[in-house]
């Protein structure tokens, strides 16, 4: 999926999919940048491979707890109720918001945040980003980026059993800073979980010191406790070989497909020429 024209709301960046089965079609709910303004629009398909285009359905609320500057970023999740799309919103600090449809085109926002960030000094005082939402057996699991007051970016986890009222581990992080010249070492963001093989899977995005972006490998028995693998995805092609990130993922079996955001620039936010790809991850038998 390319960028729009000139003038229009996703001309900047078009980034971070998800996608999700809606009867024969799958629905990616993605981000469109415009050089000032995250947006989340709606793009639909019968292949998974060409999309359709269907608009902006989700913009920041200034009046609100959201601010002006994104309302992006997100995760959604089809339930009973219909669509769930959780997204990150806010100016100064950054957190998770949720909002609600039954077609994914009209939506209801819940109010206030979902997820808040956390006390004074704590692994994600100063923001709460990127949700990856699962379910797990009744209940959800929710992945997400969490920055202390050093501006360390990196993973935990939050539980539910609604989707709408979230407590944190307090195991938290699960997935800590890599080690130095490690793809990984300067901030982690973007996971994307799944079930497979007796294991949770997450592909997760690593900034090295030159903010380039690739794709990390890390399972876990109870989606809880985390262990990186020594897989590491970079982009192949010039439209995204400085960054890979934003993985969404359908599984089925052992045959992953992968939807991405990529670019040409080395930035840790928007302005990386970003587009979106397709590939296929298979998950190997492991001792």
């Amino acid at each position: 999926m390319s960028r729009g024209s000139t003038g229009q709301w996703d001309a900047g960046d078009v980034l971070n999919p998800s996608v999700i089965r809606q009867g024969d079609a799958y629905y990616n709910f993605f981000s469109g940048y415009d050089g000032k303004t995250w947006h989340t629009g709606l793009a639909v398909s019968g292949d998974g491979v060409t999309w359709r285009k269907e608009g902006k359905i989700l913009s920041p609320d200034p009046g609100t707890w959201e601010g002006g500057a994104i309302a992006a970023n997100g995760s959604a999740i089809a339930d009973q109720s219909g669509i769930l799309y959780y997204y990150q919103a806010g100016d100064e600090r950054v957190q998770i918001g949720l909002a609600r449809s039954r077609n994914g085109h009209q939506w209801s926002r819940n109010g206030a945040p979902v997820l808040t960030t956390g006390p004074y000094e704590s692994w994600d005082e100063r923001g709460v980003a990127d949700p990856y939402v699962i379910r797990a057996g009744r209940g959800y699991y929710m992945y997400y980026l969490g920055m202390d007051r050093a501006r360390r970016q990196r993973l935990g986890v939050a539980m539910s059993d609604d989707g709408v009222s979230w407590y944190k581990l307090r195991s938290n992080p699960i997935l800590e800073l890599g080690e130095y010249a490690a793809f990984d070492e300067n901030g982690l963001g973007e996971p994307a979980v799944w079930a497979s093989r007796g294991y949770y899977w997450m592909l997760y995005a690593g900034r090295d010191h030159v903010e380039m972006r690739r794709l990390g490998l890390a399972r876990s028995r109870d989606g809880v406790r985390w262990e990186k693998l020594p897989t590491v995805i970079a982009g192949g092609e010039a439209w995204d070989s400085k960054v890979i990130c934003d993985p969404t993922v359908i599984a089925s079996g052992d045959r992953v497909t992968v939807w991405f955001g990529g670019g040409d620039a080395a930035r840790p936010d928007q302005n990386i020429d970003g587009q979106i790809g397709l590939g296929n991850l298979t998950t190997e038998p492991q001792p």
